[in-house]
């Protein structure tokens, strides 16, 4: 199914301003890019397109309540800095299986501000020499780097669920352990 018609399935018979949440995971993009999502969708704090062949985040429209993108399992390789000006506010982003070889890719994060975790695994860049040190080093703001922190302790929830405030349900999250 392409994104499109997965994000008309997704907004059964809501507007896209009401809409707060967004999983798109395996539909396909068409030529890797971002398609159907518009900045209608101003409300969305939760984006998830795993898996759906992104090249590029370059048709990301301004989505100032985004707080959490996951966009692992792609093959982007570079162009970030859209983030940090489409989406301004976002705390998490996870670009685990990426096409992601470098710090200097990362470093356009540098402009999200809110950003407190950053998930990279199975990315070429964690091969590198260093690669948490200079990390944090380079994004000050973060506090967990692939799920855990600079003293490597493990992220108090570091399931992809139950990141928005009000919708956490911690009962379920402790039955799921």
């Amino acid at each position: 199914m392409d994104m499109k018609k997965r994000i008309h399935l997704e907004l059964r018979n809501r507007t896209p301003s009401d809409v707060k949440e967004l999983v798109l995971d395996n539909c396909r993009s068409y030529e890797g890019k971002i398609e159907g999502l518009t900045d209608e969708f101003e409300e969305l704090e939760f984006l998830s397109t795993i898996n759906v062949g992104l090249t590029s985040v370059a048709n990301l429209p301004k989505l100032n309540k985004l707080k959490k993108l996951e966009l692992s399992d792609n093959r982007i390789s570079g162009g970030l800095e859209v983030l940090a000006e489409k989406c301004p506010n976002l705390t998490h982003l996870n670009l685990s299986g990426n096409k992601i070889k470098d710090l200097g890719t990362i470093e356009p994060l540098k402009k999200l501000e809110n950003l407190k975790s950053l998930d990279l695994f199975n990315c070429e860049v964690t091969n590198l020499n260093d690669y948490r040190e200079n990390v944090f080093k380079l994004l000050p703001q973060l506090t967990y780097l692939d799920g855990y922190d600079r003293d490597d302790k493990e992220a108090p929830d570091s399931d992809a669920e139950g990141y928005v405030e009000g919708l956490d349900d911690e009962e379920e999250d402790e039955d799921g352990m």
